[in-house]
């Protein structure tokens, strides 16, 4: 079977597991609530406030964007200390059905 193939099969392995599935709608909502604040509490635009979501959950922070207001500081550490937490056990939660594929793959050529 071709890399491609079992690259599919893993990936709609992710993202028919319960969990997996649970926890990267809960990633979006959490970026998205974030988007929302950051687009009304410190009046960035949509992309801009995306942008500084996914890059703060991530942990990336090119330090290009940061909060101004006190009320965005504050939003901010909840933001890391929560977002952070949730960003992980979505990330190990796909990483993991995505292994389990690939075993079951592995067990079934065998």
């Amino acid at each position: 079977m071709n890399s491609l193939a079992r690259l599919g099969r893993a990936l709609h392995a992710a993202f028919t597991d319960p969990r997996a599935v649970g926890l990267v709608a809960f990633t979006f909502a959490i970026i998205s609530g974030a988007s929302v604040f950051y687009h009304y509490v410190e009046k960035w635009g949509w992309l801009d406030s995306v942008y500084f979501s996914v890059m703060t959950i991530s942990t990336v922070g090119y330090g290009d964007f940061s909060p101004e207001t006190i009320p965005g500081k504050v939003f901010t550490i909840g933001y890391v200390i929560v977002g952070l937490g949730v960003f992980v056990a979505m990330a190990t939660a796909v990483a993991d059905a995505i292994l389990a594929q690939r075993q079951k793959d592995h067990d079934t050529r065998d």
